[in-house]
């Protein structure tokens, strides 16, 4: 199974990645008293939210399984959809699949792009980038002609998210970013192993969710938020 690549980063790279998290750790500890990651400007009245944590969480869409969403010859495509928590599971599928015998790595880095924000201070594609093999690791892979599949079973607002947004739904309104935690499996197959293996996979992806816009994927959390 190739290792979890990772990525040195520069001094603004991280802290770029420390703001987008305390974007929403800022929600999950609202009632903590810290302070809101850039609050300063106005956005939408807070009767336009997007869905909230009680009524997106009793949804129970169909699993997703990047089997019928990424093709073997396709790259990964967002959604259009205002659920939090759809878009999420859609993201991870995108996230825990790729094929390189149909693509290169700058083609998949490039599709996952699109999947974020473009409202680049809540934007970290740094956080996606380590979720991909690095080029290295990729060469790799691709003489074996390896690719691998997603299933995702499950996604869920954190518990204490969810706390956080019954106790103050306006905390979530500067930056409409949601936390949604994410669980499936991944399957990864390559020549001379048609059976392949597979393993269980579970992260905490960040999505902004503005009223009447189509979600968008604001990067991947350090460590899973139960």
């Amino acid at each position: 199974m190739p290792p979890r690549p990772t990525h040195p980063g520069g001094t603004a790279r991280v802290r770029h990645r420390a703001l987008l998290a305390a974007a929403v750790l800022t929600v999950l500890v609202a009632l903590a008293g810290l302070v809101a990651y850039l609050t300063r400007d106005s956005r939408e009245p807070v009767n336009k939210l997007a869905p909230s944590a009680s009524s997106a969480a009793s949804t129970t869409p169909a699993p997703f399984s990047t089997r019928s969403a990424v093709h073997h010859d396709s790259l990964p495509v967002p959604p259009q959809t205002g659920d939090p928590i759809v878009f999420a599971k859609a993201a991870a599928g995108a996230l825990w699949s790729y094929d390189t015998r149909a693509y290169s790595r700058p083609e998949l880095l490039s599709a996952l792009h699109n999947w974020l924000t473009p409202e680049t201070k809540y934007a970290d594609a740094a956080s996606v980038d380590t979720l991909v093999p690095t080029p290295v690791l990729w060469k790799e892979m691709a003489t074996n002609g390896q690719f691998a599949t997603a299933e995702v079973n499950e996604g869920h607002f954190p518990d204490a998210f969810t706390r956080a947004l019954q106790a103050d739904p306006g905390a979530i309104t500067q930056a409409y970013v949601y936390a949604v935690t994410v669980s499936g499996k991944q399957s990864i197959t390559w020549n001379g192993s048609p059976a392949g293996g597979a393993e269980s996979r579970v992260t905490t992806l960040a999505v902004q969710c503005r009223p009447n816009q189509p979600c968008a994927l604001s990067g991947a959390l350090p460590s899973v938020a139960p």
